[in-house]
């Protein structure tokens, strides 16, 4: 059985009817490594919305780390965790929101993204994950056996699913500003059409 999440789910708040803002939150998606956190901390600054991450409101929710609900309660647990902590955050105002890299595979996640946000894929290549997932040895399934093996399976599996997302952005060649501004930018249709204010 998964953990029990620790703090009650709230309400959601109602979405502001402001023109000229994103009436939905925008989700980024992708691999581990792929800059979702970096690049989200950004874009919610840039877009005056809050920023959260998946992983860190699961842990909160779940009073323990990621890596401790793989382990001891195994991967499913933490996907009905994870789903049921998106499927809150997406029932609030719009914000920005970082998943792991497996959240959006998850069909019943993936449905709820796609319905109730903006999902955005930022595509790295392997040598771009693998630099950068080396840095940290908080990722559960990177511990399993070699982390090159496991991206480039991980890659095969993940990124037709991936490919769904409304919008893809490549950070390859990208330093996590320009990621930025190339996700602000493709944005811009999503943003509420202007109000015409009658003249007096």
């Amino acid at each position: 059985m998964p953990p029990h999440l620790r703090h009650p789910i709230r309400d959601p708040d109602p979405s502001p009817e402001t023109p000229g803002l994103l009436d939905r939150s925008v989700v980024l998606v992708g691999l581990m490594g792929a800059g979702k956190t970096a690049v989200g901390r950004r874009l919610a600054k840039r877009l005056s919305l809050p920023f959260a991450d998946a992983d860190q409101e699961i842990e909160q929710a779940a009073g323990c780390s990621v890596k401790d609900i793989f382990s001891v309660w195994g991967e499913p647990a933490f996907r009905d965790c994870e789903r049921r902590v998106i499927r809150r955050l997406l029932s609030q105002a719009p914000l920005v929101l970082s998943t792991g890299g497996g959240a959006f595979i998850d069909p019943q996640t993936r449905a709820l993204v796609l319905e109730r946000g903006i999902a955005v894929w930022l595509r790295a290549n392997l040598e771009v994950l693998l630099s950068r997932t080396a840095r940290r040895n908080t990722r559960p399934l990177l511990n399993e056996g070699n982390p090159r093996r496991i991206l480039s399976e991980l890659m095969a599996k993940r990124h037709p699913i991936y490919a769904h997302a409304h919008i893809v952005v490549d950070t390859t060649e990208c330093s996590v500003d320009h990621t930025t501004d190339r996700v602000e930018r493709a944005l811009e249709p999503y943003l509420r059409s202007p109000v015409d204010i009658p003249a007096d």
